[in-house]
Formats: C-alpha cells, sequence, structure tokens
C-alpha cells in the first residue's frame, strides 16, 4: 500500500475545518447548523461531523502505515510498540488538554502560562527530530521534566475544593487515541483480514446498539474500570475507515459500490433515529451511521478528485494541516493562551454573523500557514 493523496487531503480538510469549529466560541450570531448540538438534542451540525471524519481518517490511515512498517521488515512485536507509543502519547496529551479545562485561579501558575508551557513540553517531547540531532534525548528529558513541573503545580476545582490532576474524560486526542489503539491493534493482528477487521466493525456497533438501549447495564459495577470508549461509537468510527481503505486498495474502481454503502449507513443511521436521538455527545449509533456514510461520500468524492484526476494541488495551500496535523491541532493552544495575556478584543463587527465566520476561516488558514513555516523549519510534531 503506498501512500494516497486523498488520505492526504482529506485529513487537511478535516484538521482545517477542527480549527474553524473551534473557533466559533469567539463569534456571536453563528447559525446553529455550524454549531454543535446539545447533548439531548435530536440532530447534529457541521461541527459534529468533524471530529468523527477525523477518526475515519484514523481508519484509513492503519493499514497503509502498518503495511509500510512490514515492508520494512519490523516484527510485530516492534508495529506493536509504536501503536502503544502513539496512542499513550495521545492519551497524556489528552488528560491534560481536559484537566485545562478545570484549571484553578488558585494555581501557582496563572492559566495562561500553564497552557503555553503545556504546548511547549509536547513540542520538545514528540518533536520530529532530525535522526542526526544529537541533543534529540535532551530536549525530550527537558520536555518531560517541564510536563513532570507542571503536574506537580496544577490545582483545579476551586480555593475551598482544589483539586490535583484527574481522568474527568479523555479530551478528544485522548478519544482518538483508545480507538486508535483498539482499531491499530486489531489490524495489526488480523494480518490485515478483511473479515476479521469487519467483524470488529460490526462488533464495536452493535456493542454501541447495546449499551446505548440499556442491555449491558448488568455491567455497570465494572463500566468505570473497563469500558469500550464511547460505548463502542468511536472505534466503529475508526474501523469503518480501515475498512473502506482495504476496499479501495483490492479495488480502485471503487466508486459506485463506496456511493452505495454512504448511502446505507446515512439511511440506516435514520432508520435508528426513532430509537436513538442523533447526538454526538452521547455518541449514538444513528450518530454513528450517519457521520460514517457521510466520512465514505467526502473520501469518495476525494479519490476522484486526487487519485483519478490527479488535481491535489488544488488543495496545496492546506497541505501542511495533512502532514503536520498535530501541529496544527496544537498552534491555537499557544495563540489564545497570548490572546487572553495581551487582553486584545477584536471588535464586535469582526466577531458577528457571516463577518466573524468568515473571521474564522481566515483564523484557521492562517494557523496552517503558521504550520507551513514551522515544517519548513522542520519543526513539526510526530508521534
Amino acid at each position: 500500500m503506498g501512500r494516497l493523496a486523498s488520505i492526504d487531503v482529506f485529513r487537511a480538510l478535516t484538521m482545517f475545518l477542527m480549527i474553524f469549529v473551534n473557533d466559533l466560541w469567539s463569534l456571536q450570531g453563528v447559525p446553529q447548523w455550524l454549531q454543535h448540538t446539545q447533548a439531548m438534542e435530536d440532530g447534529m451540525g457541521l461541527s459534529d461531523v468533524v471530529f468523527p471524519a477525523f477518526l475515519f481518517i484514523v481508519g484509513l490511515s492503519i493499514p497503509f502505515a502498518i503495511t509500510g512498517r512490514i515492508r520494512k521488515g519490523q516484527s510485530d512485536q516492534t508495529i506493536l510498540a509504536h501503536i502503544l507509543f502513539r496512542g499513550i502519547a495521545l492519551l497524556v496529551m489528552g488528560f491534560f488538554h481536559v484537566n485545562l479545562g478545570n484549571y484553578s485561579d488558585v494555581a501557582l501558575l496563572p492559566r495562561t502560562v500553564w497552557q503555553i508551557l503545556l504546548t511547549i513540553s509536547f513540542f520538545l517531547i514528540w518533536l520530529d527530530y532530525p535522526r542526526q540531532q544529537n541533543k534529540k534525548w535532551i530536549f525530550q528529558g527537558l520536555g518531560v521534566a517541564l510536563l513532570a513541573f507542571l503536574a506537580i503545580v496544577y490545582r483545579g476545582g476551586t480555593a475551598e475544593q482544589p483539586q490535583s490532576l484527574q481522568p474527568h474524560w479523555w479530551g478528544i486526542l485522548g478519544l482518538i487515541g483508545w480507538a486508535y489503539l483498539l482499531s491499530g491493534v486489531i489490524y495489526l493482528f488480523s494480518k490485515g483480514s478483511l473479515i476479521v477487521n469487519a467483524i470488529a466493525f460490526a462488533f464495536f456497533l452493535l456493542f454501541n446498539i447495546a449499551a446505548q438501549s440499556g442491555w449491558l447495564d448488568f455491567l455497570q459495577p465494572i463500566r468505570e474500570y473497563i469500558w469500550i470508549v464511547g460505548d463502542g461509537s468511536l472505534p466503529a468510527l475508526v474501523m469503518a475507515g480501515v475498512l473502506a481503505a482495504q476496499l479501495y486498495h483490492a479495488n480502485k474502481n471503487i466508486f459506485l459500490p463506496f456511493i452505495l454503502l454512504s448511502a446505507a449507513c446515512v439511511a440506516a443511521g435514520f432508520m435508528l433515529r426513532p430509537y436513538f436521538i442523533i447526538s454526538k455527545i452521547l455518541a449514538t449509533p444513528s450518530w454513528t451511521l450517519i457521520c460514517i456514510g457521510i466520512s465514505l461520500a467526502v473520501f469518495t468524492l476525494l479519490i476522484y478528485i486526487t487519485d483519478v484526476k490527479k488535481k491535489e494541488h488544488s488543495f496545496s495551500i492546506i497541505k501542511p494541516a495533512g502532514t503536520a496535523t498535530l501541529t496544527a491541532y496544537l498552534l491555537p493552544y499557544i495563540h489564545y493562551a497570548l490572546y487572553s495575556m495581551i487582553g486584545i478584543t477584536l471588535p464586535l463587527v469582526l466577531r458577528t454573523g457571516w463577518v466573524g465566520i468568515l473571521k474564522s476561516l481566515l483564523y484557521a488558514l492562517l494557523i496552517i500557514l503558521i504550520t507551513r513555516l514551522l515544517e519548513k523549519k522542520r519543526l513539526k510534531l510526530k508521534i
């Protein structure tokens, strides 16, 4: 399996939209269809489609990444260690980001300073250092030491009830980490078996249905300690991507089957809607299937544009978001902290309605352009 332009472009578009929707909090008068829906609200906006699309892309990448390592002669144990390392890195970053939301004003460091130092520690630890970089271990050691220091001085909660770092939930990166770990291990030990991976996808989807139907309530005592992330919905999204990549690799003339599968997933999602509302926060089966259908449709379109028509250059401006994705995701954490420290606020007219939406689109593009500049200087994260 070689690298596909369609996957890189899909990843870049998704990260561009993720930066965009994550900036909508700074606006007023944003149309509902762009925003997240509430937990118990039956429906979904653009913001509710971006995260599952990224999980689908994680799945698309797994067969190519693992096959590439096998071709390099790496053993199953080495590849498993790599999967575990990547998953744990995402869990660590997600864990710290979640606690950032509970940061207390009584902490030793101001929240903005803690946030900037946290992002710097991530860069120091997981920067894609050149192989000949003799000081790599020094920089990584400094990053680990800084991260440990930030863990020690962290305070959440209130002055009356201070809290140390706690796993409230795993955050976006942590959820991706768990879903990637499960799916990556399954693909590795299935030896790329399409049947095994299809069974795994069906299992996660059925687990999602069973968990949200109350059929697994008897397992409630262990749920806090052992459970499948997102009630199975998140690894189902990743495994759907794995299957799509395998099918495309086996048959490049896949357009009609993918279109039919996409329509079937969306139809199945709406068929389940009377029983499970469409809700990203609840990770319902209806939301999961509809998002799989949408992601598969977008992937099919990008296959035609980039792999068939060779028009990937049309997306060159956002390419860094597909090749330095984690860098692009983390940069806003530095910007928002600096923005808050300086105390500059854009005029309301630039933060309202369609003018504000244009501002957020330009902001996402600016972050990607900065990512491009850093990538040229070999400053990008890689896990």
